[in-house]
């Protein structure tokens, strides 16, 4: 994916209001999605520092929870999805971690974090999943965003 690309879905993916109720009901999807793909994941949707939903399906590990965190900082300090972060750097023939110099224990530049866009307000909080390749991690956590969101634009 181009950094065009990644940007493009950070336009796109913006809810029109996201609740607890709307953390449950994509948690829930994204579980289904996982399931489906005979994949094992853990999940994590938060406002800010609140967690909303919280999973960790069989065969995931507390390896898989130390990445939703290192994500997550990426994606709130930064108001891009963690993938594009990386890439960023990547396409520029650095690393995330030689650019910014930041603790690479306690920020991770790889796909699967999403910030949780609010049309009108901006990052609200993020969607993280960890449990596949960096790639794949990004490409299942913003299928399911397309999924609900276009649901919630269309009730």
């Amino acid at each position: 994916m181009t950094l065009d690309e990644l940007l493009e879905q950070e336009n796109t993916l913006v809810f029109p209001h996201f609740n607890s109720n709307d953390a449950w009901q994509l948690g829930v999807l994204l579980r289904e999605l996982a399931l489906a793909a005979d994949i094992s994941i853990s999940i994590d949707i938060s406002l800010f520092d609140q967690l909303l939903f919280a999973h960790a399906m069989t065969g995931t590990t507390l390896e898989n929870a130390h990445w939703i965190r290192r994500k997550k900082t990426v994606v709130k300090r930064f108001a891009h999805s963690s993938y594009y972060m990386g890439e960023l750097y990547r396409v520029q023939g650095s690393s995330f971690e030689a650019a910014t110099l930041l603790d690479p224990n306690e920020y991770a530049a790889h796909g699967g974090c999403f910030p949780i866009l609010i049309a009108g307000t901006g990052m609200v909080g993020s969607v993280t999943v960890s449990g596949l390749a960096q790639l794949d991690d990004h490409i299942l956590v913003t299928q399911a965003l397309a999924l609900y969101v276009t649901q919630q634009v269309n009730h």
